[in-house]
């Protein structure tokens, strides 16, 4: 199989970079080169920004593809770019889409691909949707083979998964874990939440490519493990080996008082409970399994996280605000008492 990559060296794509090359596929990335010192041998670079769209039709002139998948296309500009480029090159183009497009609030905790997609809360979302809609009206009238695929919180050794943080990561979480600061859970922390080990996502996007079954579909990949985020943060708390001070925080309190898109990433997506349906994927992926538990890969996230400190990324800002948040909540209670 030749594939090419817009991007292929993020949280998500870094892991079908690697699986395809010990499958021994033939890989091309187009990137600007930032992170490829990460790769393995393999891949065949194409370094440009997909921006500039007439050095890209340069580089690929010449070149054809059996999938080209394009990883960091967000508004519907950049697939009408891709369609431009790649109409006549590839027999299958690939979309990472998002979980966050279907239906928020969901009337059924239950995803399917079937779930309507629409979220008021998050501009995010909205234009992963008018990019689904551009995509498959080229499909339609244009024949263009299209597959769409919709991760949900999909993560790495890179990125410990925790529900509210700054904008500068995790990292000042686990600081706030380990120092037994209030660590801010949004809501009561029983909502039920999904997250996919990236290597587990690879296996089911490498099934899907060159799929003859796919191509004019739609399909999420993700785990079949569900965990409250009490949960997650409990299990982070063991890895650090630290007894965990959690606040519970009403996701509409912390959308009003935050600079933060908390109405998008939480209201919008992360303060709902979604249980998600793989019938899908396994039928056109027979031999998908996401193996990965969330407690063995966040432990090994957290140990990556500890042992790396360019990782370790503080956010005064955010600490601050943490704090703010539990001495101002402190205070109501008080008041409430008098």
């Amino acid at each position: 199989m030749k594939a090419l990559f817009i991007g292929g060296t993020g949280t998500i794509s870094t892991e079908i970079t690697k699986l395809l090359l010990q499958q021994g596929h033939e890989l091309y990335l187009l990137n600007r080169g930032n992170r490829n010192n990460e790769l393995p041998e393999g891949a065949k670079i194409l370094q440009a920004d997909i921006n500039d769209e007439s050095k890209v039709a340069e580089l690929i002139a010449d070149l054809e593809f059996d999938v080209v998948a394009d990883f960091i296309a967000f508004v519907p500009e950049q697939l009408e770019r891709d369609y431009r480029l790649f109409k006549d090159k590839t027999k299958q183009y690939i979309f990472i889409s998002s979980a966050s497009a279907y239906q928020s609030p969901p009337m059924d905790y239950r995803i399917t691909e079937g779930t309507p997609l629409a979220n008021p809360f998050w501009e995010y979302s909205r234009n992963k949707i008018a990019c689904e809609a551009y995509l498959m009206k080229q499909h339609r009238e244009h024949g263009f083979p299209v597959t769409i695929v919709r991760p949900s919180h999909t993560y790495s050794e890179r990125s410990v998964p925790v529900g509210v943080h700054g904008s500068r990561g995790p990292w000042q979480v686990l600081k706030r874990m380990q120092e037994g600061k209030p660590v801010i859970i949004h809501g009561d922390g029983t909502s039920l939440w999904t997250v996919t080990h990236s290597r587990d996502f690879a296996k089911g996007f490498v099934g899907l490519m060159s799929n003859i079954h796919a191509i004019g579909d739609s399909v999420h990949i993700t785990s079949d493990e569900s965990v409250t985020w009490n949960q997650i943060h409990e299990i982070i708390a063991a890895a650090l080996g630290v007894k965990p001070n959690f606040l519970h925080v009403p996701s509409t309190f912390l959308d009003a008082c935050s600079e933060e898109d908390y109405r998008g990433s939480l209201l919008g997506d992360k303060a709902n409970s979604v249980v998600f349906d793989n019938s899908k994927l396994k039928r056109l992926v027979p031999e998908f399994a996401a193996t990965t538990r969330a407690d063995q890969g966040l432990r090994e996230a957290v140990q990556y996280m500890l042992s790396t400190p360019e990782a370790q990324q503080e956010d005064p800002a955010f600490d601050a605000w943490s704090d703010k948040v539990a001495a101002v909540l402190e205070r109501a209670i008080e008041e409430i008492k008098k």
